[in-house]
């Protein structure tokens, strides 16, 4: 449950209350702020190795490569106020020629273009002005091969920094620190062929590699190279991987870059060698509120633009920007949102173990509402977020709860007489869930533990930006690791649904985290209805478990014979005779995995054997899966524990109701 001011508890169940909901449209989406990219720049320069950077003035700093036909020349560029009525077509040339690769990175008013020639020199020029005047340039290394294929440099907030560039099949990094250049180290990955790789600083250097695995698979991988963050200094975290294709077929990765501007913001390049080839840019963010090494992404989202050397992306003050040669493009880092409070004439919310939904009607008599996704109102369009607050008047004035948010699907007019109305017809996260489909195949714990049912859990629900919390969880949940594999074409509630099936737990989603509960019948109640909290209505229904023995067959790898366990509600079986489910895993590879499971089914069993609902005024802070305890004299029911597995609420200020249904399952 939702935690309620002690305010705002009394004002709920106060027999005079006062309802307050409030209701926002936002430009978000999956979580983060939606970048609505706006294309300043159109130019007629080759698509090539390029680099961006923006130093603490918010100059815009651009280095380009031609291409080799005019000598691979490296050209720099600074915009020092970027906006609308800039001019992006004026380039400097360095001097420098037979340039391979080239990165920028900035840290106030320094500003560094390092590149790789054909000659295996690493070098760097250097400015102190924010890029308007340069040194000269300073040879810092050699590269072991000239099969290079990325470099990539940031600096940390004290000044010093790190180059990291792919030689074949091997990542190095170069640091500067302490006024001097370090000798530069290989990473301790065995991979095949790298083809890219792109740098933040956070706690650590946070990574984003582009390659082929040692099996030649094509891989995009976050990895971090530690500074003492999340990884101790020195040292590289496990590869984690955000987009696969096998090898031999006709996809592969490339050019990625990287900002954190709000969260972990990325582009990579989609090579596609099919019928219909292409180079496409793709777009991820991390779900927010995750660390870097827990490598979990929005699923790459495709750009409308032909590349195949990518966008580089960098942000200062309230803008991101975009760039390759031939482009630059801005988008608005702050929220856009629009109040639609006082406009409520009827609410209607939903929500379920999979699925959930709000409608929202909005008075539009003085056609306030007649042009939506336009002009003041471009916010409120399809694909806004919805969030939703509940609360009532109190003594401290309109309190809230937040938390709920829902992503705007459709909207229609409505007029009749002198009546006229804009509907909000929006979905809760389950529905984004739903219509995510694997794009390519997925397997875990073939031939060693990889990932705990958790862990798969929360990678599936990152590829659509939902966040994974636990209020609490059964030991299965983290402690079995079931040989698993997505295929292409999976949805996303199908994976979900089979995930669960393996533990005892359930799973709720609110705004944009999914929660995991243990349903245990020792839960103690949140919550109570019937006294203080009134009923207006109720109902209530028990009746037989739909299965009441369950036997579960295993195997065990090591002895190579089956293991059968059964699981008894001797109760039940008393009553009805053995109601028997069998199940057959593999996976299973010793007794008590398969009693756990049983007794999982079972325990799913007796919480759908009771059903009711109640009717009560709202509850700001009700959540899915609570226990509760419910007082109903009328129906012989004192202090009765029940779950609740299902919120219905409408809030109609002109009628003043403002009231729940809850549907309740066995605690």
């Amino acid at each position: 449950m939702r935690e309620l001011t002690g305010t705002l508890a009394a004002a709920q169940k106060a027999a005079s209350r006062v309802p307050y909901v409030n209701l926002k449209a936002a430009a978000r989406i999956s979580g983060v702020v939606r970048l609505d990219w706006d294309r300043l720049y159109t130019g007629g320069e080759d698509d090539y190795f390029h680099a961006l950077t923006m130093p603490g003035d918010g100059s815009l700093v651009r280095t380009r490569i031609t291409l080799p036909g005019d000598s691979r020349k490296l050209y720099r560029q600074r915009v020092s106020d970027p906006g609308p009525e800039s001019d992006f077509s004026s380039w400097i040339y360095t001097g420098q020629y037979n340039c391979v690769v080239v990165a920028a990175a900035s840290q106030g008013a320094e500003v560094s273009i390092f590149w790789i020639n054909s000659s295996r020199q690493i070098r760097r020029i250097k400015s102190t002005d924010n890029g308007a005047s340069w040194g000269s340039p300073e040879l810092i290394d050699y590269s072991p091969t000239t099969a290079i294929n990325g470099l990539a440099a940031a600096y940390k907030p004290s000044g010093d920094l790190a180059v990291f560039f792919a030689d074949g099949s091997t990542l190095y990094v170069k640091k500067h620190a302490g006024g001097g250049w370090q000798s530069k180290t290989a990473w301790d990955k065995s991979t095949g062929e790298l083809s890219g790789v792109a740098v933040v600083y956070g706690s650590d250097w946070d990574l984003l590699v582009t390659g082929q695995d040692a099996d030649g698979n094509y891989r995009l991988w976050s990895v971090v190279y530690g500074n003492g963050g999340e990884v101790s200094s020195g040292s590289w975290s496990t590869l984690k991987e955000l987009a696969s294709a096998p090898s031999g077929g006709d996809y592969q990765y490339a050019s990625p870059f990287l900002d954190r501007p709000d969260t972990f913001r990325c582009f990579q390049v989609e090579q596609f060698a099919g019928s219909q080839s292409y180079n496409r840019p793709f777009w991820s963010h991390a779900v927010p509120d995750t660390g870097f090494t827990e490598g979990l992404w929005h699923e790459p989202v495709p750009f409308n633009l032909s590349s195949e050397y990518g966008l580089a992306i960098a942000h200062h003050g309230d803008y991101c920007w975009m760039s390759n040669p031939a482009g630059v493009w801005r988008a608005v880092l702050a929220e856009q949102s629009l109040d639609l409070t006082a406009d409520i004439i009827l609410l209607r919310q939903e929500a379920g173990p999979w699925n959930g939904s709000l409608t929202a009607e909005l008075r539009n008599d003085q056609s306030q509402y007649a042009s939506p996704g336009t002009g003041s109102l471009s916010v409120l369009s399809p694909g806004a977020e919805l969030r939703l607050g509940l609360g009532c008047t109190t003594p401290e004035g309109n309190e809230i709860i937040s938390g709920l948010s829902f992503l705007l699907e459709a909207f229609e007019h409505t007029s009749r007489g002198g009546d006229a109305r804009l509907r909000l017809h929006a979905q809760d996260a389950w529905q984004v869930v739903g219509r995510w489909r694997a794009r390519h195949q997925f397997r875990w714990n073939k031939d060693s533990d990889e990932m705990s049912v958790r862990d798969i859990l929360a990678f599936v629900l990152s590829r659509v930006g939902i966040k994974l919390e636990a209020k609490s969880q059964s030991s299965v949940m983290t402690g079995y690791y079931p040989d698993f594999t997505i295929h292409p074409g999976n949805d996303g509630i199908g994976v979900v649904r089979r995930l669960l099936s393996f533990v005892p737990d359930v799973l709720f989603v609110e705004g944009g985290k999914a929660f995991v509960i243990n349903p245990l019948s020792t839960d103690n109640p949140v919550y109570s209805y019937g006294n203080e909290h009134v009923v207006l209505e109720g109902a209530y229904w028990r009746g037989a478990w739909q299965m009441n023995r369950v036997q579960v067959e295993g195997y065990d790898p090591a002895a190579e014979e089956p293991i059968i366990v059964d699981s008894f509600e001797w109760d039940q079986i008393t009553r009805f005779h053995d109601r028997l489910l069998q199940v057959e895993d593999r996976n299973l590879g010793s007794v008590a995995e398969a009693g756990d499971r049983g007794e999982a089914y079972l325990r799913e069993a007796e919480m759908k054997s009771a059903a009711g609902a109640i009717r009560v005024p709202v509850n700001c802070g009700q959540q899915l899966y609570d226990v509760v305890d419910i007082t109903d004299a009328r129906a012989g029911l004192e202090s009765e524990r029940m779950r609740v597995v299902g919120i219905d609420l409408v809030y109609h200020p002109s009628r003043g109701d403002y009231e729940q249904r809850l549907s309740l399952g066995a605690a």
